[in-house]
């Protein structure tokens, strides 16, 4: 007897008793939601979704909606060119992303201790930033044969891979069995500290490494700092691109071929909370460098260190950025990373300590062990948001790589300080969206907390200056919170405002805890009277200088003036928008918080 049981499942049609939407019917529903809102007018001509369209820093549009229709086409097949859906045809399955920890510090004995109890908890490679003449104390009793090592040791790379080499030597590991990435990276050192990219030593020393160890990668492409300056995802993308092509150049003049050059090449991007731009990013990438092997004559696929971002790490209510730090591991083992490194969460703070690093390595546990992140071949493939953006991401990156080649490659743009300026502008437009809170931070521009216990760590050495700089999204909001720290110290109590709360609590409570919110991510507290009849005595008994009205429109209307002539403040303020008179200024959503606060600070008498 024939059933649906005999049908085969690809003739099945899962929604055959379900009406067809189309796109029209979704469209009225979406105009129907943002008249409601207020965000449409009647007689607006455009589509409705598009006052749902946002843009990246590259200028990208984000759908609110996509289909089939907006995938660019076809993409290939995992670990074929042009390895979009990852460079490896069985993806992640088998292994996992190598687990790559981070170790820092001039104590070798120090480091090996916290080496030792991460190889114990999952890790798999060692990113190690020690003196060349510490390195045999940070790697003893690590098997060098299991747990590559991943050097970064700055202008000592030489020294650095030389005693690497040495410990080789003495554990009798063969040449041919060896693993390591040497971390030469003389451009990344000049956008760090400003100095000339000397190219030549680097690539003497990968010609020498070619030679012995087949399987030792010398140079690495990083784009962090790039990333940290403030640029997006493009503009990392292409400058990454363009050290990956200068390396190239300075290796085939080193004498290797174009196979053997890219062969000694790894990639370090940064990972960020957004994952879907963290998954497009790791994929274009790919797609990019499949383009300049094409042009340049060899196959071998783009090597992967992707990096949770530094820039995204607070240091107030730094526990966030454990949240933080596991999406951007998924976004980088859903877009195919080779290698995968999730900062502590208190490495904005300091040197981490073995909760925060323990929290760190389980991170990846969580995903590649309980979730099962590894067990699909490219999981974000065939996604149309996922395709399409990746595909209009490889198009900005692919514009500022060959500007960057036209003006003469990226040492010659870091030289000129036409990439910094690029990179600064990016930065601003970031910073005004963070300082607006359109870019919100969870713990520190929303949601503060005053009562937080700060979390103290000893401090890393100072970092390399003079060339880009170093951001971290939060730092404009922290700046304030130290601020109020010290001036807690020295008088007792933090600054304040007063909340002049209009009616009963049901009309202030939405404007009166949106201002407490604004004005706390400045550390200032905000003095909350509820509802009462006398806010003159309120404001009297609360030792403030500065209020802040809070009620509704019709409340303002009908109270504001007069309710701001008898507090006899300094400033008065109006949690919405409307000018009335004794009122001199307002806070509202959009508007620039971080001016907000930095003039309340200066009429505080609060001081840096």
């Amino acid at each position: 007897m024939a059933g649906p049981e005999s049908v085969p499942i690809s003739e099945l049609d899962l929604a055959a008793e379900f009406p067809q939407a189309t796109r029209e019917q979704w469209q009225e529903l979406v105009a129907g939601v943002l008249r409601k809102s207020g965000k449409l007018p009647e007689d607006f001509p455009g589509a409705p979704e598009s006052k749902l369209v946002t843009r990246t820093y590259d200028g990208i549009e984000i759908q609110p909606l996509y289909t089939a229709d907006d995938v660019p086409g076809e993409t290939g097949f995992p670990g074929l060119p042009p390895y979009v859906r990852g460079a490896r045809p069985e993806g992640q399955v088998s292994t996992g992303w190598d687990v790559r920890a981070r170790f820092t510090g001039d104590d070798g004995r120090a480091v090996n201790k916290a080496v030792l109890t991460d190889l114990e908890g999952g890790v798999t490679s060692i990113w190690l930033t020690v003196p060349p003449s510490a390195l045999a104390d940070a790697l003893n009793e690590v098997y060098l044969d299991l747990a590559p090592v991943v050097l970064d040791a700055g202008a000592d790379f030489e020294a650095a891979a030389d005693a690497l080499f040495e410990l080789f030597d003495e554990r009798e590991i063969p040449a041919s069995e060896a693993t390591a990435v040497l971390g030469a990276d003389p451009i990344g050192l000049a956008a760090r500290s400003g100095s000339a990219a000397d190219l030549g030593p680097a690539a003497a020393l990968a010609a020498r490494a070619a030679a012995k160890y087949p399987k030792v990668r010398t140079i690495v492409a990083d784009g962090l700092p790039f990333h940290e300056a403030g640029g997006s995802d493009a503009q990392e993308l292409g400058a990454l691109v363009a050290a990956g092509v200068e390396y190239l150049r300075a290796l085939t003049d080193a004498g290797l071929d174009a196979e053997a050059a890219a062969g000694q090449l790894e990639f370090r991007v940064a990972a960020t909370a957004d994952q879907f731009s963290t998954i497009a990013k790791l994929r274009a990438a790919r797609r990019l460098w499949a383009r300049v092997a094409e042009v340049c004559g060899f196959t071998s696929p783009m090597r992967q260190h992707a990096v949770t971002s530094p820039s995204m790490l607070t240091r107030r209510d730094p526990w966030v950025n454990m949240l933080r730090t596991t999406v951007a591991c998924f976004g980088a083992g859903v877009g195919g990373a080779d290698a995968v490194t999730v900062l502590p969460f208190d490495a904005a703070i300091g040197k981490p300590d073995a909760f925060s690093a323990r929290i760190a390595r389980n991170t990846h546990a969580v995903l590649l062990e309980e979730s099962k992140l590894a067990g699909v071949v490219d999981p974000a493939g065939g996604s149309w948001y996922v395709e399409k953006l990746t595909d209009d991401l490889a198009h900005a990156a692919w514009a500022e790589f060959t500007a960057i080649e036209a003006a003469g490659g990226l040492v010659a743009e870091l030289a000129s300080g036409a990439l910094a300026g690029r990179l600064a502008e990016t930065w601003e437009k970031r910073s005004k969206r963070i300082a607006t809170r359109r870019d919100p931070l969870t713990g520190v521009s929303e949601f503060p907390n005053l009562a937080e216990k700060p979390v103290t760590r000893e401090p890393f050495a100072t970092a390399e200056e003079g060339g880009l700089p170093r951001h971290r999204y939060a730092e404009g909001f922290e700046a304030l919170r130290d601020a109020s720290d010290a001036y807690l110290a020295s008088h007792g109590e933090r600054p304040k405002v007063f909340l002049a709360t209009l009616g009963p609590v049901a009309a202030h409570t939405a404007r009166a805890g949106f201002a407490a919110n604004l004005f706390q991510a400045g550390g200032i507290e905000a003095v909350n009277p509820g509802a009462t009849d006398d806010l003159p005595g309120a404001f009297r008994a609360s030792g403030a200088k500065i209020a802040c009205l809070c009620g509704t429109d019709d409340a303002y209307a009908a109270q504001a003036a007069d309710v701001a002539k008898a507090l006899g403040a300094d400033h008065v303020l109006l949690a919405g928008k409307g000018s009335f008179d004794g009122v001199d200024g307002n806070v509202f959503a959009g508007c620039d918080a971080l001016d907000v606060l930095n003039g309340l600070h200066a009429k505080l008498g609060v001081t840096r």
